[in-house]
């Protein structure tokens, strides 16, 4: 349910396809995630999720996967 959960947050976010998010979906690898979008993502990240991502994880945040490791410190199951 996470997982969905997240995708729909990175397919919201960045204003793509729920089908074009996947675990290799990568910062700057499309037009859409770029800088002010990462932003705009990490925001909604803690809002759904409840939680206060800090600046490192921020910066390692570079993939969905990534994202669902980086969640799952913060106790998000996937």
């Amino acid at each position: 349910m996470n997982e969905q959960k997240l995708r729909t947050i990175f397919a919201e976010s960045l204003g793509i396809e729920e089908s074009r998010v996947t675990e290799d979906l990568t910062y700057n690898s499309i037009p859409e995630w770029d800088s002010i979008a990462h932003m705009a993502l990490i925001s909604e990240i803690d809002d759904q999720f409840d939680t206060m991502l800090d600046t490192e994880d921020v910066l390692e945040m570079s993939t969905f996967a990534k994202a669902k490791e980086i969640l799952a410190k913060y106790d998000v199951q996937f």
